[in-house]
């Protein structure tokens, strides 16, 4: 799909601020796909709709989980999860986009999982340090993404699980995994140096 007709779809289920992310996600996964070899035009597919259903109605998303037996846990942690799951879903059946590895992309932007592949790590990190992200590391995460793509994703899970856990918020199984994941697959590539 072409990239103004992606956001023309996209355009119109966003908000003018949320649409504004979505722009900066898009050139800074595109950015990343460059710099670490992975496939420019999936990323910048997955990064125009990664936010797809970010203003479904709760009920609406709700429903699509339990009807498509998405994994029940998402429906007692925060309700901002689900809209990567339900997107993913969305995406294919509103907008017909088929390819696995963009919805998988779309599906684990906000938890991540265990194994990402590169284009799930690009649109993780892009949403998290995209130029219109202000607050506390992102500087960081941005300044380490420029090298060390699973260094950034594992600052990025490291400052969300703190920032969840100093307002006494669950933080969900898959981010935690996600994060344990990279820290030893890390440990073992030091190791082996």
């Amino acid at each position: 799909m072409e990239r103004e007709k992606a956001l023309e779809i996209v355009k119109v289920q966003l908000t003018e601020h949320r649409y504004q992310h979505t722009l900066g996600v898009m050139e800074t996964a595109i950015e990343l796909a460059k710099r670490f070899h992975a496939d420019e035009k999936k990323a910048e597919t997955a990064a125009i709709f990664h936010d797809y259903a970010k203003f479904r109605p709760k009920d609406e998303m709700k429903q699509i989980i339990i009807d498509q037996q998405f994994p029940q846990d998402l429906l007692i942690h925060n309700t901002e999860l689900w809209h990567a799951p339900v997107g993913a879903y969305l995406v294919k059946s509103e907008v017909g986009i088929d390819d696995d590895e963009i919805l998988d992309a779309i599906r684990y932007h906000t938890s991540g999982r265990e194994k990402m592949t590169l284009l799930e790590k690009i649109i993780f990190v892009a949403d998290y340090i995209e130029p219109g992200r202000h607050f506390p590391g992102v500087e960081e995460v941005r300044e380490v993404a420029r090298k060390d793509l699973d260094t950034a994703l594992i600052y990025s899970l490291r400052n969300t699980i703190i920032f969840l856990a100093k307002r006494n918020q669950a933080i969900y199984p898959d981010t935690i995994k996600t994060y344990n994941s990279l820290l030893i697959e890390k440990k073992g590539e030091s190791k082996g140096e």
